[in-house]
């Protein structure tokens, strides 16, 4: 067996548990230089796209040398179009964990420490060169001495104690940002828990295997899904070991071409599998990434990496599936109802726009991708939208989000005009085939599905439906006639934030003026007061000065 001397940490990260102070400094110091540079740039008012691409990039690279805690992190914000610019969400959706392989010695090392023996006795092979490798650990192919080809996946060293540093760290710098109003909003504190509570999750190696034993259980009786059996014997919280499946990417479209696999049979496979995960087992994976899927030769799905495992509570899962046939009807009100329901829309005074907007949605993109320069033909409800901003996401639903783009981006890989009701028609047709333990969750989907069938087979009732509709809004007294100019609005806001950013510019001009009036009498020492005024009138008048020119962007793109 290997010493434990012969372990070599190579990476600037890895040092952290021995010098914890540098670290706390390391990330601060990223930070602070961040924030001076989105202050430089609200200073000098650059805002243009380039801009943000440049610091985005700038930040992608520094998360990579931070280490596995802020790719991770990067990797999850990447789907919070709610929280962030849309050229930031676009630079950590390229976010990969381009993190070198550790030596062959510490892997085997690792091994042998966790499971007691040497590595000639546990396994008849072992591939010193790894399969694959990222930020949290590595894969080595190995064989039993029973015979069966296994995969052994052995955690990074030292991933506990980063964690737990970074963890606070990361916790320090929530709250200081939640000091600012702007930011509360946002409530970082429950992201912040939800993400690291999963992050703790995926370094646990045994709460993996059973995530993966539960998924195979859920889909036993779906034959073209696999999953790989645990081999619990040569298993800890530090090492996995799986049954080995291979296969070919599951966005490799060339490779499935050339292999005669079905593309369109891939694509319901991977769309049905979600939709039985996120609305009959609420369990599922929150990762779906190509390098966790890929396809065997026969075109079974075959699913890897269960550490990142999300659940669905009950009455979230009864309203997903309520939105989910609520888009294949084109139903617009059913669909912001929901997303109101859930939390994903506050529950402002007026939806109108918001409704118009979603309707757009499912008139055009239901089928197709989304073009940008289509929602030139509703800028006013875009306006509108981005001075209210409706949109939230609570925690859970982050994961959600992510998986379902996720998958949508390797079915367009697959076929760019994929269409998700054909796609999802298998999952559709297996809902009359129920178990006792699922009655009233597939009773729900029959009804949906019934509904579904009515709606699409009647198109004569419309007006009818259309009747009730009004007629209970009406009872609701939700019925409301807008009279209003969005011009003038417009015109009367900037007017204001003009007004504003003048007296912040006078009363900072007088407050210095003051101080310069005191410096040559003998009261000279008051004179630090007015110059504290008008640091404090400076920035002032910098916010509003910012504030004024994000009204004017967003009144030109309102006006295109």
């Amino acid at each position: 067996m290997l010493s434990k001397n012969d372990q070599v940490q190579g990476l600037p990260w890895q040092q952290a548990q021995s010098f914890p102070f540098l670290r706390h400094l390391e990330i601060f110091s990223v930070a602070v230089r961040f924030l001076v540079y989105l202050w430089w740039d609200n200073l000098v008012q650059n805002y243009s796209t380039k801009r943000r691409h440049r610091r985005a990039k700038w930040l992608v690279r520094q998360l990579l040398k931070l280490g596995p805690t802020f790719i991770k992190i990067g990797q999850s914000l990447s789907t919070r179009a709610d929280l962030l610019p849309i050229e930031y969400v676009q630079e950590f959706s390229q976010l990969q964990d381009r993190v070198p392989g550790f030596s062959a010695e510490i892997a085997i090392l690792t091994i042998e420490t966790e499971l007691g023996k040497p590595i000639t006795d546990l396994f008849e092979q072992f591939e010193s060169s790894p399969l694959a490798s990222a930020s949290l650990g590595q894969v080595h192919r190995a064989k039993l001495f029973t015979g069966e080809e296994v995969v052994v996946k052995v955690q990074r060293p030292g991933l506990q104690k980063l964690f737990n540093l970074d963890f606070e760290v990361v916790h320090q710098l929530l709250r200081f940002a939640n000091w600012f109003p702007s930011f509360r909003k946002y409530r970082l504190e429950a992201i912040y828990q939800e993400f690291f509570g999963l992050l703790f999750q995926e370094i646990d190696y045994i709460n993996e295997g059973k995530n993966a034993e539960r998924f195979r259980e859920n889909f036993q009786d779906y034959p073209q899904i696999k999953a790989p059996i645990v081999y619990w014997e040569y298993t800890t919280r530090k090492i996995l070991t799986l049954e080995y499946l291979p296969g070919i990417k599951v966005d490799d479209r060339t490779a499935l071409e050339a292999n005669g696999v079905n593309l369109d049979e891939v694509i319901k496979l991977g769309i049905c599998s979600y939709l039985k995960q996120l609305l009959l087992d609420g369990f599922f994976q929150s990762d779906p990434h190509p390098g966790n899927m890929a396809v065997n030769l026969n075109g079974d799905l075959i699913f890897y990496d269960f550490g990142t495992m999300a659940e669905v509570k009950p009455v979230a899962k009864d309203q997903m599936i309520k939105t989910f046939f609520a888009v294949l009807k084109k139903d617009t009100d059913e669909v912001v109802e929901t997303l109101v329901y859930m939390g994903l829309i506050e529950p402002i005074s007026d939806l109108s726009s918001v409704r118009r907007i979603v309707r757009f949605l499912l008139d055009n993109f239901r089928d197709k991708p989304v073009d940008i320069r289509a929602f030139e033909q509703i800028s006013e409800e875009v306006y509108l939208m981005f001075k209210q901003q409706p949109f939230r996401l609570p925690a859970q639903m982050t994961f959600i989000i992510k998986s379902l783009t996720t998958l949508d981006g390797i079915a367009r890989a697959l076929d760019p005009q994929y269409n998700l009701l054909a796609a999802s028609q298998p999952f559709i047709q297996s809902l009359t085939v129920s178990d006792g333990n699922r009655k009233t969750l597939v009773m729900t989907l029959a009804r949906q599905t019934a509904n579904l069938i009515r709606n699409t087979f009647t198109p004569g009732s419309r007006t009818e439906r259309l009747i009730l509709r009004l007629e209970e809004r009406i009872e609701q007294g939700d019925l409301r006639f807008r009279v209003r100019s969005l011009e003038n609005e417009r015109l009367l806001k900037r007017i204001y934030l003009g007004v504003k950013t003048l007296i912040n510019a006078c009363l900072m001009g007088f407050s210095v003026l003051a101080a310069i009036g005191l410096l040559p009498t003998p009261y000279r020492e008051l004179a630090i007061i007015p110059f504290s005024l008008a640091g404090l009138f400076g920035l002032f008048f910098l916010r509003s000065a910012i504030s004024l020119l994000i009204q004017e962007r967003l009144d030109r793109l309102a006006e295109k």
